[in-house]
């Protein structure tokens, strides 16, 4: 190994986390759960474990027509879905959500949504009947019931004024009376994991956690309502609900300090929502691309990468997309074909086999660290809830299109979880629309 190397492999050694560190974050996290369950700890927990207020999974006597609507990134979702038991039939039209609509007032971000359903109900012929709405809002709430949902804070680049600490239902429902043409009626307002989970489900009747690794993460699991401390909803049975445990909040209090290495710092320095969501920095999409951006800087600084020289390209923060991660990655070894193509969009000229070599050592670095955390925290979550075998509905972009994060992830969640608890992960196909349709459908069946 040359010189070189040694002193890259140097700055890369505290991504490595051994199986001793992913316990120690296993044991932090459940200790996190606890405080969000706790009834006199849930105030100050930063991990705040939301009840969803959804207390079933389908079982497969659902059917009908509902409608969904996915709001959790850039993009938003408008779909209709047909029921038929386990048979099912969709149809979805994608919208985009402006940046200027993002930065903006909660009353615009409302009416473009209310614009947009209007539209798809319009193209379907279906503007003369009531049909009942799922509502998927991937953002932090407080959930009040079903058709409650009071946001606790923006994350993933919004930040829209007036809508913190009000009920997202209802703005909603507001908005569509604004515009007149449309009537719906929503019955059920989930957050996306709560989506893969009842989506994963609809299909494999033992699914019980679904789990987001996409633009940023978190997870929901099906839990016992004895645990629940904070529960306010009725007594009957099911005697479960699903917990919305948040944990991209993980670490707020500075509990992971011990982990997180000086790029994660400079992250967290120029984000958005500094200080907040430090677990979700250091595994998913959003940032995934940024780390290794930085890491290349400091090593081009150090003249070990492209002989100290970098583009501009380079050197603008979040210029280096997570796609291209996924890309690096895919390149067999000695092969440097998709490396070159990334170099090529970062403007870098000329690159040599050691360069290349570098930057797949420097990706993997990071999106094994990113795996192996996710890991721990369904290993957390598996412990917990001690069942004989769970099927773990899983969706989001970097999930779905890493090459390795799935195998990362079987080896090391087995690695950290009780053999006794028995595990497969499922890609979920269209979670958090198909989902909140599928909550919706629970809802009308329960009525």
């Amino acid at each position: 190994m040359s010189d070189n190397r040694k002193k890259v492999d140097a700055i890369l050694k505290d991504f490595t986390l051994s199986n001793d560190v992913l316990l120690k974050v296993s044991s932090l996290l459940l200790q996190e759960f606890n405080n969000g369950l706790g009834a006199n700890t849930h105030q100050t927990a930063t991990v705040k474990m939301f009840p969803t207020f959804v207390r079933d999974v389908p079982n497969g006597t659902e059917n009908g027509k509902f409608l969904a609507l996915d709001l959790g990134g850039t993009n938003f979702r408008v779909l209709c879905i047909d029921l038929d038991g386990e048979q099912f039939n969709m149809m979805n039209e994608i919208y985009e959500i402006p940046q200027s609509i993002m930065l903006g007032s909660g009353e615009q971000l409302f009416d473009h949504i209310a614009e947009c359903l209007s539209h798809y109900l319009e193209t379907l012929g279906l503007t003369h009947r009531t049909l009942p709405l799922g509502f998927t809002f991937s953002f932090p709430c407080i959930q009040k019931g079903l058709t409650s949902a009071i946001l606790v804070g923006w994350t993933k680049g919004f930040n829209c004024a007036g809508v913190q600490g009000e009920d997202v239902v209802q703005l909603l429902r507001e908005a569509v009376k604004r515009r007149r043409s449309v009537d719906i009626d929503v019955v059920a307002i989930v957050n996306d994991t709560t989506g893969t989970l009842m989506s994963c489900a609809h299909k494999n009747k033992d699914c019980r956690l679904g789990l987001i690794v996409g633009t940023g993460t978190n997870a929901c699991y099906m839990e016992r309502l004895e645990n629940v401390e904070t529960w306010t909803g009725d007594q009957n049975a099911p005697e479960q609900v699903i917990i919305n445990t948040e944990w991209g909040a993980f670490g707020d209090n500075r509990c992971l300090d011990f982990l997180r290495t000086v790029f994660d710092e400079q992250i967290d320095e120029c984000s958005l929502n500094k200080g907040k969501q430090l677990f979700e920095k250091m595994i998913s999409g959003m940032y995934m691309g940024e780390i290794v951006r930085r890491i290349v800087v400091k090593l081009a600084d150090s003249g070990l990468i492209f002989k100290g020289k970098l583009s501009e390209k380079f050197s603008t923060p979040y210029a280096f997309k997570t796609k291209y991660v996924s890309n690096i990655e895919s390149d067999p070894k000695q092969k440097t074909n998709e490396t070159m193509v990334v170099l090529q969009k970062m403007e870098i000229s000329e690159a040599s086999q050691e360069d290349c070599e570098i930057m797949k050592a420097v990706c993997t670095c990071v999106s094994t660290r990113a795996a192996h955390l996710v890991s721990a925290a369904v290993a957390t979550v598996l412990n917990k809830m001690k069942r004989s075998h769970t099927t773990v509905g899983v969706d989001g972009s970097v999930y779905r299109f890493h090459p390795h994060f799935r195998e990362l992830m079987e080896k090391k969640i087995d690695e950290l979880t009780d053999p006794s608890y028995k595990f497969e992960l499922m890609l979920s196909e269209d979670g958090s629309g198909r989902g909140a349709a599928l909550v919706a459908a629970v809802a009308v069946r329960s009525k």
